[in-house]
């Protein structure tokens, strides 16, 4: 057989002839989006199979929709799901077989089974539902209870969502004049970097979780069919055992996502979610005035219950005064009595030994005085004796200086004026 040689272009020709020719029709395949991406209106899929046990790849293939019908598709695939076509997600597309002499090979999509996705959304939310369950931690956000006084606000939301601006506005407009404090911790609100995104905000806010009292999660503004990146087991996992309630107004009425279910509470909007904290510091402060009215209402009863029992002490006083002066004078005069008669009695008891000791003491001073009377004899006797007038009666003489008895001649100089006693009289010298 001659060898016929054939161009790239002439052999890619007949492989397509061959396509078109064997393999003429549509089908329904099942597979999982590895990636999905939009350029000038067209949807560009890559289409990818697992193994069901090592999830290993066993088969990929390229998937185009071009704008007509893409135009067509997306839409009724969105409001049915409530989310867009992602990577990750598992369709069943209805294709036919195109090859194109210089693009290569791909299947053309000319329709998608939203009802197919949603069964397999549905069994993964259900799976991750059960796991959460299994777990213990689905409903540990609900044992939380919200501060009595929550005012300060940790938000995570898109700094730049139409939502956290009315959300903020709302709290700083309240009618109550209440004040709140809020602190926004950034993050990516829509797209495939959602769980990771919301978790590492929701890091952050643990790290001071001492300084907040709650944490809103919130998204406005973003398209009601992105809601995928709500729905994961990491996210529900972080949620639920976080230590601080948290409150989900991510905007959207279709479903429920299960980060709303592991939340403490839910609400439909951002500001719903400001209406929600503005009636519960409002309900405090009902509670507090009707207590306020309460104990005011329990003091004027008291001070009215406490005034009659005055009003009643006050008329009883005198009269129960007037019994207790009688009793107590009474009681005092028999007081005086008996002390009266003890002390009659002890003075009878000691009349003897007054006696005994007065006759005593009499008998001790005469002894006393009688001693004293002798000394004083014998002290008369002994200056008697002394008396320097007996001794001059005698013919001595005693000779003074100064006033002084001279007992020294050597204490005399030449000029000194001496006086000299004798009996009867006193003569003066002066030393020579």
């Amino acid at each position: 057989m001659t060898d016929k040689r054939l161009t790239l272009y002439e052999l890619n020709n007949l492989v397509r002839e061959v396509i078109e020719c064997e393999m003429p029709n549509e089908y329904w395949v099942e597979a999982e989006l590895s990636e999905c991406r939009e350029s000038r209106g067209h949807c560009y899929l890559e289409l990818i199979e697992k193994d069901e046990q090592s999830a290993t790849p066993i088969a990929k293939a390229s998937a185009k929709c071009w704008a007509s019908k893409w135009m067509l598709i997306r839409p009724y695939f969105e409001r049915t799901t409530g989310q867009r076509l992602h990577a990750g997600m598992k369709v069943l597309l209805k294709v036919y077989a195109q090859f194109h002499e210089a693009y290569g090979f791909s299947w053309i999509v000319t329709d998608i089974d939203p009802t197919y996705t949603l069964g397999d959304m549905a069994r993964k939310r259900q799976e991750i539902i059960r796991q959460l369950k299994e777990e213990g931690v689905f409903d540990l956000q609900k044992s939380l209870e919200l501060p009595v006084f929550c005012q300060r606000i940790a938000v995570i939301s898109s700094e730049t969502a139409a939502g956290y601006g009315d959300f903020c506005n709302q709290l700083a407009d309240n009618p109550y004049g209440f004040l709140f404090r809020t602190h926004l911790f950034p993050a990516i609100m829509q797209g495939e970097s959602v769980e990771q995104s919301i978790i590492a905000a929701l890091n952050r806010i643990n790290d001071t979780y001492d300084d907040f009292d709650c944490v809103v999660i919130i998204r406005g503004g973003g398209a009601t069919s992105d809601m995928s990146g709500f729905d994961t087991l990491a996210l529900a996992e972080n949620v639920a055992n976080f230590p601080l309630p948290i409150i989900t107004g991510i905007g959207h009425d279709r479903d429920e996502s299960i980060l709303d279910m592991v939340s403490h509470t839910r609400v439909k909007t951002p500001t719903a979610a400001a209406a929600l904290l503005i009636d519960h510091l409002k309900a405090v402060l009902d509670m507090l005035n009707d207590s306020q009215e309460r104990l005011t209402r329990c003091a004027q009863q008291k001070i009215t219950t406490l005034n009659a029992q005055l009003s009643t002490l006050s008329e009883a006083i005198p009269r129960l005064f007037s019994i207790v002066r009688t009793r107590q004078e009474a009681r005092l005069d028999a007081l005086y009595q008996r002390l009266l008669l003890r002390i009659q009695q002890k003075a009878v008891s000691h009349q003897a030994d007054i006696s005994n000791l007065s006759q005593r003491m009499l008998t001790s001073l005469e002894r006393r005085l009688t001693l004293e009377r002798h000394r004083l004899e014998m002290m008369e006797e002994k200056v008697r004796v002394l008396d320097p007038t007996l001794l001059l009666k005698r013919g001595y003489s005693i000779t003074f200086f100064k006033g002084k008895a001279v007992k020294d001649p050597l204490q005399l100089k030449k000029g000194d004026e001496i006086e000299t006693r004798i009996e009867k009289g006193t003569i003066k010298s002066i030393i020579q």
